[in-house]
């Protein structure tokens, strides 16, 4: 959009109403969350990096070497003393003083679907109530109303199960998807928030003047929830088009050094583009890595993919904290299940809940350290079972968001944020 245009502050005032809808303000922080809100400098972001198609973690971060099950991978040490991790992630081993690693992670959903929808909302389905993703809720926490770029975005988000996006919190809290099915770099942009040349600032302002009325005629007679929708995502699109809001997303604005040093590919420049909307300071935002379901040749598979996480990772670690970001930036790195510690006859490892892992770095997180074991032939969790609610409820006491906060559902009963049930952990906080 040319840098000329303009809007007057009735034309901002005007937008403004568009998919305005109060939201609920009762509750507020626990003693933990609240303990820990004072404290921040900045506004926190989170980002998780997905991995799309349960990762085998025991080939990255809890190898069972000398066993059967621990395949041909070795381990290496880290900069954390005695916290060792896969030989193909030598650019996150120097970063685990930052990282918490969870080896201890146990869920009962096996299926690609259910278990994706618990990871993003905390929940397993339950008849007509529609969960909102753990990015939505937090865009709906620490957000601004006001803010030109969206609260929670997901870039390439991959293929298996769905979820519910803003849910019963409406769409306003919904994510920005880019690059749905990217096959290369190009597919990472926004399109259409460049104005047309010839279209002038009196010809935009009359525009938006008609879409507004246009508005308030289509509301007449309607349910909220279709209003709502049209509403939301109109005055999401013009706050967007603002110049702004456009340059968060133009990656060739980063030197070529830096965009070399994610890597030059799909997840990486995924990465990249996360650092930037963290800091213009969007909530949360989601990058997936596709590829992890390895029931076939799993060893090669992972190994390829272990230097793609590597590198974006690592990149992203070193990005932030040259910035200053890393303390306010929260970075989750998780799939949806973990993958059987016996390897198959196809050289593969198949769906496996019972004992998994996942990483949480940066921001709010003690770092330096392992949580829970599993045994040795890493079948089963022995120490600290650490369920997908108490994951999510760590994460956002981390953030300062009270995990017991709740909101009013869309069938009118409250629910959590995290399950009533769920405990933070609280020796990585």
């Amino acid at each position: 959009m040319a840098r000329s245009m303009k809007f007057g502050r009735r034309d901002w005032l005007r937008l403004a109403t568009l998919g305005t809808v109060a939201g609920s303000q009762s509750g507020w922080l626990s003693a933990l969350a609240a303990d820990a809100a004072p404290r921040r400098e900045r506004k926190r972001s989170v980002i998780l990096l997905w991995m799309n198609g349960g990762p085998a973690t025991i080939d990255l971060w809890d190898l069972k070497p000398g066993h059967a099950n621990g395949g041909p991978f070795q381990e290496i040490e880290t900069a954390a003393p005695g916290v060792k991790i896969s030989e193909h992630l030598p650019g996150l081993a120097r970063w685990t003083k930052d990282m918490a690693i969870v080896r201890s992670m146990s869920t009962k959903e096996g299926d690609h679907g259910r278990a994706t929808f618990l990871s993003m909302t905390g929940y397993v389905p339950q008849g007509a109530i529609q969960f909102p993703d753990v990015g939505a809720l937090v865009a709906k926490e620490i957000g601004e109303e006001a803010a030109d770029l969206p609260g929670f975005v997901r870039i390439a988000p991959g293929r298996n199960g769905s979820t519910s996006g803003g849910g019963f919190l409406g769409p306003r809290y919904s994510p920005l998807v880019i690059g749905e099915g990217a096959a290369g770099l190009d597919d990472l942009t926004v399109p259409d928030l460049k104005r047309p040349t010839e279209v002038s600032d009196a010809a935009q302002s009359r525009r938006l003047e008609l879409l507004a009325g246009l508005e308030r005629r289509f509301e007449a007679g309607r349910g909220n929830a279709v209003v709502e929708t049209i509403q939301s995502s109109a005055a999401r699109a013009v706050r967007l088009m603002r110049p702004e809001a456009a340059g968060a997303f133009r990656l060739d604005q980063e030197s070529d050094e830096v965009r070399d040093a994610f890597g030059r590919n799909v997840f990486g420049q995924g990465c990249l583009l996360a650092r930037r909307l963290a800091e213009r300071g969007v909530p949360f935002i989601e990058v997936a890595l596709d590829g992890w379901d390895t029931h076939q040749n799993n060893f090669e598979r992972v190994k390829d993919l272990s230097t793609t996480l590597d590198r974006a990772f690592s990149a992203l670690l070193n990005d932030l904290s040259q910035r200053g970001l890393l303390e306010s930036t929260l970075v989750v790195c998780q799939g949806e299940f973990g993958r059987t510690p016996k390897i198959n006859g196809n050289t593969g490892r198949d769906h496996w809940p019972a004992s998994w892992s996942a990483v949480l770095a940066g921001g709010g997180v003690k770092g330096g350290q392992v949580v829970g074991k599993t045994s040795a032939d890493g079948m089963k969790v022995e120490e600290q079972p650490i369920g997908i609610p108490d994951l999510i409820a760590t994460v956002c006491t981390a953030i300062g968001i009270d995990p017991k906060k709740q909101n009013i559902s869309n069938v009118s009963r409250p629910i959590r944020i995290a399950d009533p049930a769920a405990k933070p952990i609280l020796e990585v906080l």
